[in-house]
């Protein structure tokens, strides 16, 4: 009987109905999210304008010298604030790792199958992640950045990397 109700009234909105076995109620409802980005924003504005911006600690006493993708507010090391500095374009890296995505989950936008892919860059003391754009991903492979500035999403998906040929 409740999957008959479920049924009935799918699609209906606002439609209430009620009797010994359940009470249904169907609200559709369109959920407005505020996110910041915080410190990281710089990050995310520079995708939009085909840019990659990397994290660098500029305190003398810190171990670690080199950039940090993704980007770091705050060293890891050392607790200071980091500096934001440009990737030097045109920006090539080295496939380091990667998956075949062939079953994605839930709220992945990008069509399937697709490689995600692990890239190291020069002068970047992490791996950067991202998705392969065409062909078969292999371990090191060359690959470029590039970007979504037509219509961003404002997300990590604004940054996607092509194979060099």
């Amino acid at each position: 009987m409740l999957e008959e109700l479920k049924t009935k009234y799918v699609g209906t909105p606002l439609e209430i109905m009620e009797d010994d076995v359940a009470m249904v109620v169907y609200t559709p409802r369109s959920v407005v999210h505020r996110h910041t980005y915080g410190k990281l924003s710089p990050f995310f504005r520079a995708l939009k304008k085909g840019k990659l911006m990397a994290t660098k600690c500029v305190n003398p006493e810190c171990p670690e010298k080199r950039m940090w993708l993704p980007p770091r507010a705050d060293c890891p090391d050392c607790n200071q604030p980091m500096d934001w500095v440009e990737m030097p374009q045109p920006i090539i890296g080295t496939i380091h790792t990667f998956a075949e995505i062939v079953y994605p989950g839930a709220g992945i936008e990008l069509e399937t199958p697709y490689y995600q892919i692990d890239v190291e860059l020069p002068g970047v003391c992490t791996i950067f992640k991202g998705y392969l754009t065409s062909g078969t991903a292999k371990i090191g492979m060359k690959v470029k950045a590039g970007f979504n500035t037509k219509n961003p999403s404002n997300t990590i998906l604004d940054i996607y990397w092509d194979p060099v040929k």
